[in-house]
């Protein structure tokens, strides 16, 4: 019987780096699929909690957070969408316009989760991060986020009433609460069987080279 690797990836749909680290784990997890098996579990975490609706410019907003100049955001978003699409992300060429809060895209992941399974979460938050980087559409408009459930093969009804509702909405404040209390401050973060943990949109082979350390050890 193979080993079985857990991971806990912990990542925000607004963030360009977590599709980055998760194509980057899919390439992994699949050349190392005849020597483990994964269970991957996505977690939830907010880069920007108190943004309002409508949200803001992203070159605005990116620069004001960390005091770059335009031509340094720019490039920036030049080197990401190319790391991107060699992981099968082909972001929009125009980029996204604004950045959004994502809470209501957590509780679809945590409904997906815990009332389907994690195959099923793992494909609506493929499509999530589709519509954001890909389509770059609103995450503000609910029907961008029921879209992205039909693609993944969820079940509408059952989504519309969720984002209808309040449901999971404490689930998902206790889910980014632990991760913070754990020191978790930047994404993509992957805790690895509970212990380990790896930060950043770790390539291929350095996921490989650490799962390989593992079931070793």
């Amino acid at each position: 019987m193979k080993p079985l690797i857990k991971i806990d990836f912990v990542s925000d749909v607004a963030c360009p780096w977590c599709a980055v680290g998760l194509g980057n784990l899919n390439k992994a997890m699949a050349e190392f699929g005849d020597k483990a098996d994964f269970e991957v579990h996505f977690r939830a975490f907010e880069l920007n909690p108190h943004m309002p609706l409508g949200g803001q410019d992203t070159m605005e907003h990116l620069m004001e957070k960390y005091g770059l100049s335009i031509d340094q955001v720019k490039a920036n978003q030049v080197q990401i969408r190319a790391r991107a699409a060699e992981v099968g992300f082909n972001f929009h060429p125009n980029g996204r316009k604004r950045v959004y809060n994502t809470f209501n895209t957590h509780r679809l992941l945590f409904w997906a989760a815990h009332e389907l399974d994690l195959k099923k979460q793992a494909a609506l938050k493929k499509e999530l991060l589709n519509t954001y980087f890909c389509l770059g559409v609103s995450l503000d408009d609910e029907q961008n986020l029921i879209d992205a459930v039909v693609r993944a093969g969820l079940d509408e009804t059952r989504a519309r009433a969720i984002l209808s509702s309040d449901e999971f909405v404490e689930d998902v404040k206790q889910e980014l609460q632990h991760y913070k209390s754990m020191g978790i401050n930047a994404v993509p973060s992957l805790i690895v069987n509970d212990q380990y943990l790896l930060q950043g949109a770790q390539p291929s082979d350095m996921l490989i080279n650490a799962f390989t350390k593992l079931i070793s050890s």
